[in-house]
């Protein structure tokens, strides 16, 4: 059994070229058990964005709070509290904060995989 708070799982740089003010914590991964998911959070800082990539797996995103836009299908698209993200594999994607409240959300990526796009702890 694994249960921690959200809150007390401590934040680490994601350092990836093209990041901007992005930061870090898995909440559920291979080292606590889980063989099949890796559930991570993300915190950008108002003005700041994840980096613009694509890779050959899904992930699904939540989005808990603040607010931006999310680049799906070539596009900017309006983010907010509640709102649910499927990014297909292989989809190019990015995530930015607005300049007045940042922005945090869930990842949920496939386990099994080494997913490179953001150390540590990924």
């Amino acid at each position: 059994m694994h249960i921690r708070n959200i809150d007390d799982v401590p934040m680490k740089p994601v350092e990836m070229a093209g990041v901007k003010g992005a930061t870090m914590a898995m909440m559920c991964g291979r080292e606590h058990g889980a063989p099949n998911f890796s559930l991570r959070q993300f915190r950008v800082e108002p003005g700041g964005h994840t980096p613009r990539h694509s890779h050959d797996y899904e992930h699904e995103v939540v989005i808990l709070d603040g607010g931006g836009t999310v680049l799906l299908e070539g596009r900017e698209n309006p983010i907010r509290p509640g709102d649910v993200i499927l990014v297909p594999a292989n989809e190019e994607h990015q995530f930015r904060a607005d300049e007045a409240k940042g922005l945090r959300f869930l990842c949920l990526v496939p386990g099994v995989r080494n997913c490179g796009e953001v150390t540590p702890g990924s």
